[in-house]
């Protein structure tokens, strides 16, 4: 029995691939393997840096909100959340609205000229050549697509332009919002001791008294993380990872990886701008091992992160919905 105290934060690929264009598929698979490489290097990186520069990518993004199509409205998934999000922190963007390069030319809008795209991805299933019985007939490709920020583009409608919400001040008081969706999730969470923590075997969080966090955010994130891990029981989404050898001695650390993603996009959807689950920094070492050994280990635990989120969103009758995405892998 596996009891899990508390993790971080940080974390819907949604909507329509504008104009990509055919490939051969030599080119495809070189792509496949870049892409990968690519975006798990640069999860590496921001881990390498610290936790100090971990939480503050996550503070920064939340404060914008959830990565959107600014076409569509809908919600960037799995991956593309952590992408979009570290591409917006870097840049000093404002606005969480993005849209591909066709998208802006359909609305009148132009990007301005030497502005860079973000690559994002999404999964093509594929018809395999030849199947052998028991086989499933498709695979999942992963192939790019590039957006770019609402900042960088001009001439954008009128109405499809950011309101700049005003920033609540810090305090301690509870959080309606994030304690009406704690309760609509039916789980059972009780509050003592000083470890956080979700037990399989009782099917219960346990949390700190919400005054012992340093702020009601950093609680509501530690909560998030717990919740996550929630999800997981057999009788929901049965998320078991101790039969997949991909991840070895680090089963364990990469369930706690999606939970921090899940942590994450849980207080993004609360509004929270700074917050965070204490106590993290030990598990930073681990993931980024799964990661150097794994490269498409970030792309799972987002997608089982994003479904985890879509089930406690489904189960609290949240709307924050993207495109349906391909089975994870």
């Amino acid at each position: 029995t596996v009891e899990n105290a508390g993790v971080p934060p940080t974390p819907p690929e949604a909507h329509q691939q504008a104009g990509g264009k055919s490939k051969q598929a030599p080119k495809r698979t070189a792509e496949k393997k870049d892409i990968k490489q690519d975006i798990t290097n640069k999860i590496i990186e921001l881990m390498e840096a610290g936790p100090a520069a971990w939480k503050k990518t996550w503070e920064e993004a939340a404060d914008t909100g959830f990565p959107i199509n600014a076409t569509t409205g809908a919600a960037y998934r799995g991956i593309n959340i952590l992408l979009l999000w570290m591409a917006g922190v870097n840049a000093g963007y404002t606005s969480n609205k993005w849209m591909t390069f066709k998208q802006a030319q359909a609305i009148g809008a132009n990007v301005r000229k030497g502005e860079k795209s973000v690559t994002c991805v999404f999964f093509d299933m594929i018809k395999k050549k030849e199947v052998k019985e028991g086989e499933s007939e498709f695979f999942p490709m992963v192939k790019a697509f590039h957006l770019f920020n609402l900042d960088q583009i001009e001439n954008v409608p009128a109405d499809m332009l950011d309101t700049t919400p005003a920033t609540e001040p810090k305090t301690f008081n509870p959080c309606e919002l994030a304690e009406q969706f704690l309760t609509a999730t039916g789980a059972q969470i009780e509050h003592h001791g000083s470890r956080a923590f979700y037990s399989p075997s009782l099917d219960k969080i346990v949390l700190p008294a919400p005054e012992a966090f340093i702020t009601p955010a950093n609680y509501y994130a530690t909560a998030a993380h717990e919740l996550t891990h929630w999800t997981g029981h057999k009788s929901r989404l049965d998320r078991d990872f101790s039969n997949k050898t991909r991840f070895g001695d680090e089963t364990y650390a990469f369930e706690e990886l999606v939970a921090e993603l899940g942590s994450a996009f849980l207080s993004g959807l609360f509004g929270f701008v700074d917050a965070t689950v204490e106590n993290h920094a030990s598990y930073l070492a681990s993931w980024i091992k799964v990661l150097k050994n794994d490269k498409n280990a970030i792309f799972t635990a987002a997608k089982h992160a994003s479904a985890a989120f879509d089930y406690l969103a489904a189960l609290t009758g949240t709307s924050e919905q993207g495109e349906a995405e391909p089975p994870i892998l």
